[in-house]
C-alpha cells in the first residue's frame, strides 16, 4: 500500500528522521521510521541521530560561552546598568555632613600650580577653626612645595583631625611625620571600560597605615572604629562583591567591594579656596560639624572620572565626569549610611550561584520552549514573551528594589537554545516535509500531503497511523482481458501500456483529494476520506468526479494505442461507501496502511460484478450508498441494475452504472425504495 511505499522510500531521508522528532517543532517519535539509512547499519544510526541533533545546542552553547569570554555579555550588563542608575532619581547629598573645597581653573590661576604648602595650611586652619570635624587633604604632599613645607607636616603630625593620603603602587607616600592612624591611600576602583562603579571600602590584613581614605574621616571625624574591627574579623554586613556578582564576569573582587550608591552628581557643598579666604563667602553651617575633603576640580589637572550618569550625558554638562574628591565624597556618604543602618541606595547583588542557577534556568526553559510546542508561531510567541518577561523583571528590580541581576547571559541562554531547537527542529521538519510531501504526492495530491502534514498530532500515535473507523468511498479498477494483452506484449511494452493507464488515472484521482492506496497489478485500490476527509459527501463527490475523467480520457488515449496498433483499454470501476477500519499494520520491518472492512469488499465484488456485462470503454458500478451522497443537482446519467448479491455478503446490494454526464442541471434519477 502507499504508505508502505513511503516508509520503504523513507529510508533514503537523513539519519536524523531515523530518532529525531519528524513532525514540525514537535515532540512525537515516529518509531515507525527507525529504518537503516542506506549503506549505514541501523545500530550506527543512533549515535550519527543524536550528534545532528545536539549539534545546534553545541553550537548555541559555544555561541554563549564566546559572549561571556568576550566582556561582551559584561559590556551589555554594565551599560544596563549605567542607563538604570541614569534615569533613577538620585537623593541630593546636600544635607550630608560632608563639604568639599576643591581648588579649580580659576583657583590655579590665583594661586598657581603646584599650590604652595602655605595656602593649604591657611586653609585648613579656617576650617579646623570653624569647627570641621575632619579635614582629608586628597593631595599628594610627599614633598612639599613653597618656602615654608614645614607648616603642613607640623599640622598633620600634631593636629588629631587631618588625614593625609599615599599611593603605594606609585610609591607616593604620604605627608611626612604623619601618624599611621591619621594616613590614608586614596585608590579609585576603575572597571575595565573606564567607569567608577564600585567602592573598595576595605582590605583587611594590613598594617594600621593601609585603610581607605573615606574610612580613615568615618573615624577620624566619628569617631566610628567598629566597621573596620567588623571588617577585620569578617563580620560586617554586606553584599560584598564576589567576582560573578551582578552583571560582571570574573571580576577582581579583592577586599571588601560593593556598588557604590551614587547621588546627584554635583549635589555636594561645595566651595573654591578663593571662596574660603574670601571673608564672609561660606556660611559657617557648611563647615562647622562637618567632615572637609580638599581636593582637585580643575579639569587640566585630570583628576575627573567616568560615573554611569557621565555616559549619558555628555550633551547636556559641558564636563560630564567628576572629580576624584567628589568620588571619595560618594564613598563616605555610604559609609554614614552604613552608619546610620540606612541602606536604601545601596544596590544589592545574589550570590553568583544563584545568578548561574539563573543561567542554567533559561539555558533549560530555552531548549524546552523551543521543542513543546507544535507550531513554531507559538513557540517563538512564548519564548519571546518570557524573555520580555525577564527584561522587565531584572531592569524593574534594579530600577525599583536596587537588586542588580545579570541579565545578558540568561537572555541569551534563552534566545540561543531556543533558537538552536528551532532551527534543529525546523531543518528536520523543513527537509522531512519536503520528503513527506513529495513521496506522498505520488498517490495524493499535494494539497492532500500538505493536510496530512498539517494534522500529523491529530492522526498519528507513536509514529503510527492509530486503527480508525472511517467514512470514506472506495473506488476498485481492473483492466479486462489483461491476460491476453500480456500474452501479445514484451514485459516491457506491457509496463509502458499499462503505466499509460495509470497515468490518467492517478491524477484522476489525487486532484480530487483521493489516495491511490494499493497499485494491484493490473489495477488499484484508490480511498476518498482516508486518512482525511473533506467531508462523506464531498469524498463521494470526488470519487465519482475521478472516475467520469478517467471514462472520458480513457476512450481519447484508446484512440492514440489505436493509432499505434497497440491494444486499446477496457476498464471496470466499482465504487462503495461505508465505513473502514484504517490504520498502520505490520512491523518495524514492514509497515503500511490498511483499509479493512466490508466497504473495500463491496467495492471489489462491484467491479468484478457481471463481467459480461461491460458494453462501454469503462464501466463505473456504484452502490446506492455512494448514490445517496451525491447532490442532487449533479447531472449524471443512471442505469439501475437493482439488487445484486454480491460474493461475501448475505445482503443484496442496490446497484446504479453510471454511464456519463446529462444535460446541464438535470436532477438525479429518483432511487428506488430500499
Amino acid at each position: 500500500m502507499v504508505v508502505l511505499r513511503l516508509l520503504r522510500q523513507l529510508r533514503s531521508l537523513p539519519a536524523a528522521a531515523a530518532r529525531l522528532p519528524l513532525p514540525q517543532l514537535s515532540r512525537p517519535q515516529w518509531p515507525s521510521l527507525r529504518l537503516p539509512v542506506k549503506g549505514l547499519p541501523a545500530q550506527s544510526l543512533r549515535p550519527l541521530a543524536l550528534l545532528r541533533r545536539l549539534l545546534p545546542y553545541g553550537a548555541a552553547a559555544l555561541l554563549l560561552l564566546a559572549l561571556e569570554r568576550s566582556g561582551v555579555a559584561e559590556a551589555l550588563d554594565l551599560l544596563l546598568y549605567d542607563l538604570i542608575t541614569t534615569v533613577r532619581p538620585a537623593p541630593s547629598a546636600r544635607n550630608l555632613p560632608i563639604m568639599i573645597l576643591g581648588f579649580d581653573e580659576a583657583d590655579l590661576a590665583l594661586y598657581r600650580f603646584p599650590i604652595d604648602d602655605r595656602i593649604f595650611c591657611a586653609a585648613i586652619d579656617r576650617l579646623l577653626q570653624g569647627g570641621a570635624l575632619a579635614v582629608g587633604l586628597d593631595v599628594y604632599r610627599d614633598r612639599g612645595v613653597g618656602p615654608d613645607q614645614q607648616c603642613l607636616r607640623d599640622r598633620f603630625r600634631q593636629e588629631p583631625r587631618l588625614v593625609t593620603i599615599f599611593n603605594q603602587a606609585e610609591g607616593i607616600g604620604a605627608i611626612p611625620g604623619t601618624p599611621a592612624q591619621r594616613r590614608s591611600f586614596n585608590d579609585i576602583v576603575v572597571d575595565p571600560d573606564g567607569v567608577v562603579r564600585r567602592d573598595l571600602v576595605h582590605v583587611s590584613g594590613q598594617d594600621e597605615a593601609t585603610v581607605a581614605l573615606p574610612l580613615r574621616l568615618l573615624e577620624v571625624g566619628l569617631r566610628a572604629y567598629g566597621l573596620r574591627r567588623q571588617l577585620e574579623a569578617g563580620t560586617a554586613p554586606g553584599p560584598w562583591l564576589e567576582p560573578g556578582s551582578g552583571g560582571y564576569d570574573q571580576l577582581d573582587a579583592a577586599g571588601y567591594q560593593e556598588m557604590l550608591p551614587f547621588r546627584q552628581p554635583r549635589s555636594f557643598a561645595s566651595w573654591s579656596l578663593r571662596d574660603l579666604f574670601t571673608p564672609g563667602r561660606i556660611p559657617a553651617t557648611q563647615i562647622r560639624g562637618r567632615i572637609i575633603l580638599i581636593g582637585s576640580t580643575a579639569p587640566s589637572l585630570r583628576d575627573l572620572f567616568e560615573v554611569p550618569q557621565s555616559r549619558f550625558t555628555r550633551s547636556s554638562q559641558a564636563q560630564p565626569q567628576i572629580a576624584g574628591v567628589e568620588i571619595h565624597a560618594l564613598r563616605l556618604a555610604s559609609l554614614i549610611d552604613r552608619l546610620r543602618g540606612d541602606d536604601r541606595l545601596r544596590i544589592r547583588t545574589p550570590a553568583p550561584w544563584t545568578e548561574q542557577g539563573i543561567e542554567l534556568l533559561a539555558v533549560a526553559l530555552g531548549i524546552g520552549l523551543g521543542e513543546a510546542f507544535v507550531g513554531l508561531r507559538r513557540s517563538v510567541l512564548v519564548v519571546t514573551g518570557l524573555a520580555a518577561g525577564l527584561v522587565i523583571t531584572v531592569v524593574g528590580l534594579l530600577y525599583g528594589q536596587r537588586l542588580w541581576l545579570d541579565l545578558t547571559q540568561p537572555l541569551a541562554g534563552l534566545s540561543l537554545m531556543a533558537s538552536a531547537a528551532w532551527l534543529q527542529r525546523g531543518v528536520t521538519s523543513q527537509q522531512q516535509r519536503q520528503q513527506f510531501e513529495k513521496l506522498l504526492g505520488q498517490t495524493t495530491s499535494p494539497a492532500v500531503a500538505r493536510q496530512l502534514w498539517n494534522q500529523r498530532e491529530s492522526l498519528l500515535s507513536d509514529g503510527r497511523f492509530e486503527g480508525r473507523l472511517l467514512p470514506v468511498t472506495v473506488v476498485f479498477s481492473d483492466l479486462s482481458n489483461f491476460t491476453t494483452v500480456s500474452e501479445s506484449l514484451s514485459p516491457r511494452d506491457l509496463l509502458a501500456w499499462l503505466n499509460r493507464a495509470m497515468a490518467i488515472c492517478v491524477p484522476a484521482i489525487t486532484r480530487r483529494g483521493g489516495m491511490v492506496n494499493k497499485f494491484t497489478g493490473d489495477g488499484f485500490l484508490a480511498v476518498f476520506g482516508a486518512p482525511v476527509s473533506a467531508g462523506v459527501e464531498a469524498d463521494a463527490s470526488g470519487a465519482i468526479e475521478a472516475a467520469l475523467e478517467i471514462q472520458t480520457r480513457l476512450t481519447g488515449l484508446n484512440a492514440i494505442l489505436a493509432a499505434e496498433g497497440l491494444p486499446t483499454m477496457r476498464m471496470r470501476l466499482g465504487i462503495h461507501s461505508g465505513d473502514v477500519l484504517a490504520g498502520s499494520m505490520g512491523s518495524s520491518e514492514r509497515v503500511e496502511y490498511a483499509l479493512i472492512g466490508d466497504t473495500v469488499n463491496c467495492a471489489s465484488r462491484l467491479e468484478s460484478l457481471k463481467k459480461e456485462r461491460h458494453t462501454n470503454v469503462c464501466r463505473i458500478l456504484v452502490s446506492a450508498y455512494t448514490y445517496r451522497l451525491l447532490p442532487g443537482r449533479a447531472a449524471l446519467e443512471w442505469q439501475s441494475w437493482g439488487p445484486m448479491h454480491v460474493k461475501g455478503r448475505e445482503e443484496p446490494l442496490d446497484t446504479y452504472e453510471l454511464r456519463g454526464r446529462q444535460g446541464e442541471g438535470e436532477p438525479l434519477a429518483p432511487l428506488p425504495a430500499a
